[in-house]
């Protein structure tokens, strides 16, 4: 399994943890004890899984408030699994430098295809885009 294959496994049970932590409140280590004893985790980028979970929690301002400006409500009205969505995408935007800011996009708008309500998937990319040309300029304007 490759690499790419790997993370974004941990990126889609990424959106659980978070949803899981956003709505039951459950510790961080709790949830990530419970994902590894639920799931087979051989294929999925573990590290990943690990270092978002606990960044966007430990970072959860600047993350949500990097987003926040580009919604049309308040972050608290989103659904839960579009706001998990976000707070992906964001994080990586944010921290994972090494991840091109298009696969970020790519990454969410799969992600909310796949977990979100119909057409969240729109929205989260043009909030995406959003947050990218603010937080990786120099990268977007080189593309």
């Amino acid at each position: 399994m490759t690499k790419a294959r790997e993370r974004q496994k941990a990126r889609r049970m990424l959106v659980q943890a978070l949803y899981s932590w956003d709505l039951g409140g459950s510790d961080l280590e709790s949830i990530e004890a419970q994902f590894h004893a639920d799931n087979n985790m051989t294929k999925v980028d573990t590290n990943l899984f690990h270092d978002v979970l606990y960044g966007v929690a430990k970072n959860l301002t600047e993350v949500d408030g990097t987003f926040e400006p580009f919604l049309d409500r308040e972050s608290d009205r989103l659904d839960p699994v579009s706001r998990a969505v976000l707070r992906v995408a964001t994080y990586e935007m944010l921290y994972s430098i090494d991840v091109p800011y298009k696969v970020v996009i790519n990454e969410g708008i799969n992600l909310a295809k796949t977990y979100g309500p119909t057409d969240a998937y729109k929205y989260i990319n043009g909030i995406l885009d959003q947050v990218a040309t603010m937080q990786r300029s120099f990268e977007v304007t080189a593309s």
